[in-house]
């Protein structure tokens, strides 16, 4: 109710041109909390807000803007604030920004930005997409071995307040190769005549450039760290990645296997900015070739017309076979494409687990078709060979879809596919077309069909 309020009432104060209540009021708050203010904002009242904000205030807030807002109001300030904007922005946040834009915004935006601006982004831009160097933030706080205790202190004062965390500050050879860390509450206990060099931590855990996002975002994971050091092939310091660029990259590939894993193509804007037409390139592909796939099981179907012909009643359990098949599957896939993404599953696990879903498998074929066979015959009324076609059948179906269900992925990651496209709806279709195949083979040798 309270942010209701306040989103009302900042839009009073626009619509009555109290600006400088607005801009008092907005200073007291939280630049996160001013910046979902927006969202809920039209176009014109957007500029006209950030318009207001203090100085000091609009860059920090224009960075928690989601990627849509920040094109709009970047492209309707004048130039002098544009470049504002860009300077003051962490250089892997302008980064970011400028990868989402048109090209002749992109050199607009980088024509009014600062020599040093300019080159940090132009420095982040030749990384390969989603690897560690193009996430990295070029402001840190670097110091030489050979400074003393004091001399660090007095170079933290100096390039501190343009860096993005000066509580661990990273040891340089003459190099540049990144030889120790040391943090900032252990500079302030130290004597002011000692050397770095004798008081760094030496035994440093690195990123290399080039390492992928997600294993990026693992290995902080792991090691529990705020910020890691991210070298290049020759050891040397080219930058940091801190926490908050790793929840950003989590979310991230979550949504993305997420959507994956539903069949639509990965995007990366929010489900409300997306349009219409957009939605329907996204969703399109997968659905056209899931359909195609499926034609198949309409074949099999046919194939065996004069066998439903003669017993009608195997025809009543089709779905109910597909379905469990398919959702056994699903839950196969989902369980291993998670042990992938965590590391926790390799492909050379793959017996074992085909082994341990074997088992599951029996398990649950087992329970589920003596359920089945009771209500078969109490409450279905059909014969005992029919029922005995569909239980049997209901434990094959069951079982093959959990391997198919646990393989497929595992030989996706091997290929060096992303194991999340081989989720639920592609795995369905493939056990459907099984689960005919073998429920119409039991059929013709129990039947005699």
């Amino acid at each position: 109710m309270e942010e209701i309020i306040e989103l009302t009432h900042v839009r009073d104060l626009l619509d009555n041109k109290q600006y400088t209540t607005l801009r008092q009021m907005l200073s007291d708050m939280n630049e996160a909390d001013i910046a979902t203010l927006f969202e809920d904002l039209d176009e014109a009242q957007q500029v006209k807000l950030f318009r207001i904000l203090p100085k000091d205030m609009a860059a920090d807030v224009f960075s928690y803007l989601n990627t849509d807002d920040q094109q709009f109001i970047i492209t309707s300030l004048s130039d002098k604030d544009a470049a504002g904007i860009i300077d003051n922005l962490m250089a892997d946040d302008a980064t970011d920004l400028l990868e989402e834009m048109p090209a002749n915004v992109v050199k607009r935006l980088l024509t009014l930005a600062s020599p040093e601006t300019r080159r940090d982004i132009n420095h982040l831009l030749r990384y390969p997409e989603d690897s560690a160097g193009s996430i990295m933030t070029v402001e840190y706080v670097d110091l030489k071995e050979n400074l003393t205790v004091e001399q660090a202190i007095n170079r933290i004062r100096k390039v501190g307040l343009d860096s993005e965390t000066i509580n661990i500050c990273y040891v340089l050879d003459s190099r540049r190769k990144l030889v120790g860390t040391v943090a900032l509450r252990y500079l302030l206990l130290r004597d002011p005549d000692e050397l770095i060099g004798d008081i760094m931590h030496e035994n440093v855990i690195s990123i290399n450039t080039l390492m992928d996002q997600e294993e990026v975002a693992r290995t902080f994971q792991k090691y529990d760290f705020t910020a890691m050091p991210v070298v290049d092939n020759e050891s040397r310091l080219v930058g940091i990645i801190t926490v908050d660029d790793v929840v950003d990259i989590m979310e991230k590939e979550a949504t993305e296997d997420i959507e994956k894993m539903a069949a639509i193509v990965p995007t990366d804007k929010s489900y409300m900015r997306t349009g219409i037409w957009e939605t329907y390139k996204k969703r399109i592909p997968w659905l056209m070739l899931l359909m195609i796939s499926a034609t198949f099981t309409g074949r099999i179907i046919a194939s065996f017309e004069n066998a439903l012909s003669i017993y009608v009643a195997l025809t009543m359990f089709i779905p109910m076979l597909m379905d469990t098949g398919g959702n056994a599957g699903g839950q196969a896939s989902v369980t291993i494409i998670r042990g992938l993404s965590l590391d926790e599953i390799e492909f050379g696990d793959m017996f074992k687990v085909i082994f341990k879903e074997i088992r599951v498998a029996a398990l649950c074929g087992v329970t589920l078709a003596i359920c089945n066979f009771a209500k078969l015959l109490l409450f279905d009324k059909v014969g005992i060979s029919v029922a005995l076609v569909v239980c049997f059948t209901l434990i094959c179906v069951v079982i093959i879809a959990k391997i198919v269900g646990c393989t497929l992925p595992m030989f996706a990651k091997k290929l060096g596919f992303d194991p999340a496209v081989m989720a639920s709806p592609f795995i369905t279709t493939i056990v459907d077309a099984i689960s005919l195949l073998i429920y119409f083979g039991i059929a013709t040798q129990l039947l005699g069909i």
